[in-house]
């Protein structure tokens, strides 16, 4: 099991406001749009929320509106505010550039972009398409990732950049993905969507197309175009991609 700082969500929130209120001590100036982002809500998930408002919403209204479909969606699914904490635990234990959580919860559109989505699959899941698809234009147009709703994503991923990023219909990512800007996963020629496996890196650039596998903790380099199933452990890099390295036989693979 991957070690934690935060066991419970209840303590990574408890962390959250004592960021926001050193943060406030700090810089009063920012600490002035604290209270609206973070101290005013009782938990992760309306913190959340109130960001998928603030980054889809172009008016004030759309902004309530947005943010109310998530606090909805969250209320019923409370998996999906679960999955909001591993993401973020994951982005602060994981990424050199921050070791902090208010950061990526107030600064990253790839984090609030990934919850955009979790929300919208819910949607898609439960006959509400349409509004599934207006919350994927809306990321899409204002965020740059368009990630559509019956797309299956699981946790502790990481939309690092998040600029750039398409992933495609039905495409499945697993756990502790990271994926970097430019990216692109879909079908080709209307057959089966990739399937990504646990622990894969996606560097920049990189296009994985039609029916293929990626396996856990495989690397695929930038600008690499991926048509072919990839090996566990494996990395692979250029046009079309190849193998740079195969893991020893009965040796687990390295992340």
């Amino acid at each position: 099991m991957t070690s934690s700082r935060f066991v419970t969500g209840s303590e990574l929130w408890r962390a959250i406001r004592a960021e926001a209120e050193t943060a406030m001590a700090r810089d009063p100036i920012f600490g002035a749009s604290l209270s609206a982002a973070i101290l005013d809500h009782a938990d992760l998930g309306s913190a959340v929320a109130f960001q998928i408002g603030e980054r889809l919403g172009t008016r004030a209204a759309e902004c309530r509106q947005f943010a109310q479909i998530a606090r909805d969606a969250f209320r019923e699914a409370p998996a999906l505010v679960e999955a909001a904490s591993r993401d973020l635990k994951s982005i602060a234990e994981h990424d050199p550039a921050t070791t902090a959580l208010l950061p990526p919860l107030l600064n990253f559109k790839g984090y609030v972009a990934l919850q955009a989505f979790r929300v919208s699959h819910w949607l898609w899941s439960n006959d509400r398409t349409d509004l599934a698809l207006w919350l994927q234009s809306e990321s899409s147009d204002l965020l740059q990732v368009s990630i559509h709703p019956s797309a299956k994503i699981g946790t502790s991923v990481f939309l690092d950049h998040a600029t750039g990023i398409v992933v495609g219909a039905f495409a499945e990512i697993d756990d502790e993905v990271t994926i970097m800007q430019n990216v692109t996963v879909g079908r080709r020629d209307g057959g089966r969507a990739p399937r990504v496996g646990r622990g894969v890196l996606l560097s920049t650039g990189a296009t994985i197309l039609g029916d293929v596998s990626i396996g856990d903790f495989a690397k695929i380099g930038a600008g690499a175009v991926v048509t072919q199933n990839v090996p566990a452990g494996c990395t692979v890099v250029g046009v079309p991609a190849r193998l740079t390295n195969r893991p020893e036989a009965g040796l687990p693979a390295e992340q």
